[in-house]
């Protein structure tokens, strides 16, 4: 991940065309043509072989230039390109975008154009936007590099897209709506700068409200979450990804793996990154207008607010369930009290066609000031009694003055015009149809719950008995040493063992007769199932015998399952039966939970209803571990079972503990076990006693040479935890983790108001909840928290975040009142500097205020150089190379 000169694409003071042309229709004169009448104030050279464009002298090479140009865009064959891109890289020139298509095609010394290009500009570190691409556009300076027919207006949205065709559309239609960007870019094959890279220049720049992504594909998953993740938290980011129905699915063997597609895993990335994901380009643009527009947010419960009935039962329609808000006993009778007897007594508040000015403002009032009522959807159909400026002007104050959500919706077209764009001045969400205001709506509510998912603050509790994580991966490589695919029942049995996951009790027969010794011993009534490599779906194979008594009938459905088997499987390799305890759980649910492989994100979990109709009912939902607590628990809500497992008439519910605990272990299974393909669970029995696993398939990889992490999250690393030596004391020292929330909040709590004011250059009373969560919920890929503990208290803390190219790292330290002045603040400073230096980081800076002498102090022991700043600060700077 890297924005390293991306100032220079996007903030360049000199542009050069190479291959600019007066060939009308071509792309050499119409990028020419875009740079000359956007507007850019900068330098704007041509360079042209023939040496003259329009009958005037230009240079015929980018080496003949007056200057070296920040950009240069390259319009020439394909086969041109590596060279141009070598000569501008020795030149000094810092970013290309090479328009030009078909480098994918062979180099004459090997590989490909692309590969060569790649090759001719990482020496200068120079980038590439591109190739095959459309260009870019940055309105608010006139710069427009591309080959598009129009310019864009100047706004405040990002978009960026991997399809050029559909950039020159969205730009028309934009246009066409008044709808103007700050960046408007097309990545083209994305050889070089990618999404990824774009989410992080665009995350910190302050021209940009929100991020509008078109994603037909993403390459590298670690680098586009962990940009996405640290975008999200400043700003919307919306996108749209082409291909939720593909042709085609990638073949599974396993139920898991076969219910768990792409796209599925995809929603998966997006909800954990914070994103919000749309249908439709139409919903791109409405969602941007709702994320940006609406404040205050309070929870999930609209009431609409209307003078037509069908236009709100319309919008109620398109809402799901649990969003429309139930109006209270004292919200009706205040409704009863400024309404006509005619009105709809419920949600929508329906004040009927006639309503005057202060009808509205009357019910407006009401719902805005009901505690069950988390935002308001104020609808009108324009009508003959009064003009609807009238209603949007005498209505704006109320709606402007909201302490909770309010959209608007204005049906019709000349006739509500005014009041729509008066509505839309003043900041108000504004719809034209009663479905798009719902969505909007709807849109706002999974955005909402995917920026909680990133401001978890999970309850800190004593961690269970950690799993034997060595002896787990030395089962699985003993199992691929020997060739197997799937591994046996008794040793998937063992390896869930080995991670605390609860399964019933499984035995290993090798023949008929030792399962009827073994069902002997077991006694009672015991479940017999076939093995065999070639086997996955052991009920269709008919290869599943269940309540079987004694030694005489598990021999005989033994002899008869292998007669079945090879018979529905012909040249199966039968390699014995297991033997199991029925499991007597009546009344339980039966639930899937496992592990699927996926080609870019890597290992995903799933949970859903289980049992043999598991692809028939197709209730799942998917995550990326690593999950905590309440990350589980958000997994298990997204399904349709999860109603059934909170209990219901005569059913208690499900043990939650016992149930977000497995799911939580099988997500370590995944983060922590890379010979792992796919884990199935199927079915997990589950009821007010706990869960049972009673039946579970596992299938193993072998990793490719060279192999990272498959992560998409970088898990908690446990390798960086240690203990520092203070004082002649030894404190426990490791990487902050997200339950301890309250552990931070009561060390920032507990400061004094002068450290307080060292620590965020501010007097303030305490860290504010969203605050705390950020600080706890740290992309480990990215940035570093170091805690020092006291007992079950925080000693003192450091942390420094890196830029996305590791080049320079920000700290700040904090110690808690009884240990300062001991020297825990150097030890933990000189634990971050040796980690900063381990991962390649080149600079630590920080900044702390004149009067902060202990800082100063810390930061000269350990080689800072500390120089005084702007505004009262004190500069510190530490080479780390």
């Amino acid at each position: 991940m890297s924005v390293r000169h991306l100032e220079a694409l996007f903030q360049p003071a000199s542009v050069a065309v190479i291959g600019a042309s007066e060939r009308p229709g071509s792309v050499g004169a119409v990028v020419w043509d875009n740079l000359r009448q956007g507007g850019y104030a900068g330098a704007l050279w041509p360079v042209n072989l023939r040496g003259t464009l329009h009958g005037q002298p230009v240079a015929a090479r980018v080496q003949d230039l007056p200057g070296v140009p920040d950009l240069v865009v390259v319009c020439t064959p394909a086969a041109t390109v590596p060279g141009l891109v070598a000569d501008c890289g020795r030149l000094g020139v810092r970013a290309a975008v090479v328009l030009t298509a078909g480098l994918r095609a062979p180099a004459p010394g090997g590989g490909t154009l692309e590969q060569a290009m790649l090759a001719a500009a990482r020496p200068h570190l120079l980038r590439i936007l591109g190739p095959n691409c459309l260009g870019l556009l940055v309105p608010g300076i006139g710069l427009n590099a591309s080959f598009a027919p129009s310019g864009g207006l100047p706004g405040q949205l990002a978009f960026v897209t991997q399809s050029g065709a559909l950039a020159t559309a969205m730009l028309d239609w934009a246009g066409a709506r008044g709808i103007g960007f700050s960046h408007y870019v097309s990545l083209g094959d994305s050889a070089d700068v990618d999404v990824g890279d774009m989410l992080d220049w665009l995350a910190s720049d302050a021209g940009t409200r929100a991020i509008l992504l078109y994603v037909e594909s993403v390459r590298q998953a670690a680098k586009f979450m962990s940009a996405a993740r640290a975008a999200s938290r400043n700003k919307p980011v919306i996108l749209v990804k082409a291909g939720r129905r593909a042709a085609g699915a990638r073949a599974a063997a396993s139920h898991t793996g076969a219910m768990a597609g792409s796209d599925a895993v995809f929603d998966a990335a997006v909800r954990r990154a914070g994103m919000l994901r749309v249908d439709t380009l139409e919903g791109l643009f409405d969602a941007a207008q709702t994320l940006a527009r609406v404040r205050h947010w309070r929870g999930p419960r609209l009431a609409i607010l209307t003078n037509g009935g069908g236009a709100g039962v319309l919008a109620a329609d398109a809402l799901e369930a649990d969003a429309l808000a139930t109006l209270a006993p004292a919200t009706l009778a205040r409704l009863d009290a400024c309404l006509p007897a005619t009105w709809s007594r419920g949600n929508p508040v329906d004040i009927i066609g006639d309503a005057p000015v202060q009808r509205y403002l009357d019910a407006l009032a009401v719902l805005l000031d009901a505690p069950e009522v988390d935002g308001v959807l104020f609808m009108h159909a324009p009508t003959a009694i009064v003009p609807a400026p009238a209603i949007a002007q005498a209505a704006l104050p109320q709606l402007r003055a909201a302490g909770k959500p309010v959209l608007a919706c204005w049906l019709g077209g000349a006739a509500v015009r005014e009041a729509a764009l008066a509505c839309e001045r003043a900041g108000i969400a504004t719809f034209d149809t009663p479905e798009r205001a719902a969505a909007g709506w709807q849109q706002l509510v999974r955005w909402q719950a995917a920026q909680q998912a990133l401001l978890q603050l999970p309850d800190a509790r004593p961690a269970a008995a950690p799993p034997d994580t060595a002896a787990a991966a030395a089962l699985l490589q003993a199992a691929l040493d020997a060739g197997t695919t799937w591994l046996p029942a008794h040793a998937v049995a063992t390896l869930l063992g080995h991670y605390g996951i609860p399964m019933v009790a499984t035995r290993f027969a090798a023949d008929p007769e030792a399962a009827a010794a073994l069902a002997e011993a077991i006694g009672g009534p015991v479940a017999l199932k076939i093995q065999s490599p070639e086997v996955v779906h052991k009920s269709e194979a008919g290869g599943v015998a269940l309540g079987l008594q004694g030694a005489a009938q598990v021999r005989a459905a033994a002899l008869a399952m292998r007669e079945t088997v090879a018979r529905r499987v012909p040249g199966a390799r039968i390699d014995g039966w297991t033997v199991q305890a029925m499991a007597q759980r009546p009344g339980a649910w039966e639930l899937i939970a496992g592990i699927a492989d996926d080609p870019v994100f890597g290992p995903v979990v799933l949970f859903g209803e289980g049992g043999t109709a598991v692809e028939v009912r197709h209730d799942r939902a998917l995550a990326l571990p690593p999950l905590n607590e309440p990350l589980a628990r958000d997994l298990v809500a997204r399904t349709r079972v999860a109603a059934l497992l909170a209990g219901f008439r005569d059913r208690p519910p499900v043990d939650e503990a016992a149930l977000l605990g497995l799911l939580q272990r099988v997500s370590a299974l995944a983060a922590e076990q890379p010979l792992l393909a796919e884990l199935d669970l199927n079915p997990v029995l589950a009821d007010a006693d706990g869960v049972l696993v009673v039946d579970a398939r596992v299938r193993l990889r072998q990793p490719l040479p060279g192999e990272g992490s498959r992560l998409a999250l970088r898990p908690y690393p446990r390798e960086l935890e240690g203990v520092l030596p203070v004082g002649g004391e030894l404190l426990p020292v490791r990487p902050i983790r997200p339950e301890d929330g309250a552990r931070l909040a009561r060390l920032y709590a507990n400061a004094s108001d002068a450290d307080r004011r060292l620590r965020f250059f501010l007097t303030r009373r305490e860290v504010p909840a969203s605050e705390l969560a950020r600080y706890c919920q740290i992309d480990y890929a990215r940035e570093m928290t170091f805690v020092a503990l006291d007992g079950q208290a925080l000693a003192g803390e450091v942390r420094a975040v890196c830029d996305p190219d590791n080049e320079v790292a920000e700290f700040a330290v904090l110690v808690a009142g009884p240990w300062q002045r001991r020297g825990l603040g150097t030890a933990l400073l000189g634990r971050m500097v040796d980690h900063l230096r381990q991962r390649g980081t080149a600079v630590l800076l920080g900044e702390c205020l004149e009067d902060n002498h202990g800082m100063a102090a810390l930061a000269r022991r350990l080689g800072f150089e500390v120089r005084p700043s702007a505004d009262g600060l004190l500069a510190l700077r530490l080479a780390l190379r």
